[in-house]
């Protein structure tokens, strides 16, 4: 089979070379593409079996454009940028990297946090002026309660770490779940006591908009949002309101409804008292090492097939 690397995951051909040897041994043919160049995909890919690439969209005419195509091997969590749909009508199985990431997010929710409530960004630029003097005391996340929506993975080492900072977790999850030290609440009531609200949660047609207006008048005029999750989960509009009425006390985001770039006009640009992240919650050495073992497997145990 012809097995196309649509980019390098963030690691050097010679890395992935190493990871295929395995599979060019049993015959396959594995070609690497160093860069990322979305509008060269169908191109690329044009003849191959297996297609590895992370998150850039491949919907009908990427498919039209391949009609070899056997699997997807996606070096990413989510699946929202595939068409699915499509896939399952061709025959294309399409296997994710769940779990490369869980550290390298959950690391990052509570880094936001910190931030958020260091006001990390604006003293590192206060100081850097020469002129400026530091702004109001920060707060500390110890004793805090955090609001975790989602207990996959993710969502439990958020709020394991979360504890190992002396915080108090409740969480909401589509589904019961036991987790050691989290207290299951429902969404209300977790907008409502939640002093640190933090997104880890799918993107599917029932969570889009899951944070709108109508829950952000339920936190606290104190209280943060932090989301690594998919931006649509979350109405920026509502947020940037909030934000900017003083609803709420800031936000820290990782993802948007359109991968950064951002829009000139996206709403959270000039709402105050936030971080604004171009989706790197996944891009640790350690992750991307991980997920090209887990990409690599998953091709290897379709060829078995």
């Amino acid at each position: 089979m012809k097995i196309v690397f649509l980019e390098s995951l963030g690691l050097s051909v010679e890395r992935i070379e190493d990871e295929c040897k395995t599979l060019e041994a049993l015959g396959h043919e594995v070609v690497i593409y160093a860069d990322r160049c979305p509008e060269k995909n169908a191109e690329r890919a044009a003849d191959a079996d297996i297609v590895v690439e992370s998150n850039m969209p491949l919907h009908k005419d990427f498919f039209d454009a391949c009609p070899n195509l056997k699997m997807l091997s996606i070096a990413f969590t989510g699946l929202d940028h595939i068409d699915l749909n499509e896939c399952e009508r061709r025959g294309i199985i399409v296997k994710n990297a769940a779990g490369y990431s869980t550290e390298a997010v959950a690391e990052e929710a509570i880094c936001m946090m910190i931030g958020l409530y260091r006001h990390v960004i604006e003293n590192d630029r206060i100081t850097r002026s020469c002129t400026g003097v530091p702004m109001s005391p920060g707060r500390e996340i110890a004793g805090k309660i955090i609001g975790v929506i989602g207990l996959g993975a993710i969502g439990q080492r958020t709020a394991k770490l979360a504890q190992a900072f002396g915080c108090n977790v409740i969480a909401w999850n589509r589904t019961p779940r036991i987790v050691d030290g989290v207290t299951i609440v429902d969404k209300e009531t977790l907008f409502k006591e939640a002093d640190i609200v933090t997104i880890h949660i799918a993107l599917n047609d029932e969570t889009r908009d899951f944070v709108t207006a109508k829950e952000l008048a339920l936190m606290k005029r104190s209280s943060i949002i932090v989301n690594a999750a998919r931006g649509p989960v979350v109405n920026a509009q509502d947020l940037s309101d909030a934000l900017k009425e003083g609803r709420i006390s800031g936000a820290a985001l990782d993802v948007y409804d359109v991968e950064p770039p951002l829009d000139s006009n996206n709403p959270m640009l000039d709402a105050p008292n936030t971080i604004l992240l171009p989706h790197i919650g996944f891009a640790t050495k350690e992750a991307f090492e991980l997920r090209l073992g887990i990409v690599v497997n998953n091709v290897e145990q379709f060829c078995k097939q």
